[in-house]
């Protein structure tokens, strides 16, 4: 393989493995969300006589 085909693959792969390792530090890193569980919106009364 050529120096431009092993450049132009170490620089892919890198950026994916970083792109990766910056994903998984975002979603490891955000505070739990006990209540809502992610969702957008608050969960509506089972009753709606409420």
């Amino acid at each position: 393989m050529s120096l431009t085909g092993w450049l132009t693959m170490i620089v892919s792969i890198g950026g994916v493995l970083a792109a990766a390792a910056w994903a998984y530090y975002k979603v490891l890193s955000t505070p739990k969300e006990a209540e809502h569980l992610g969702s957008p919106t608050p969960p509506m009364p089972e009753d709606p006589e409420e």
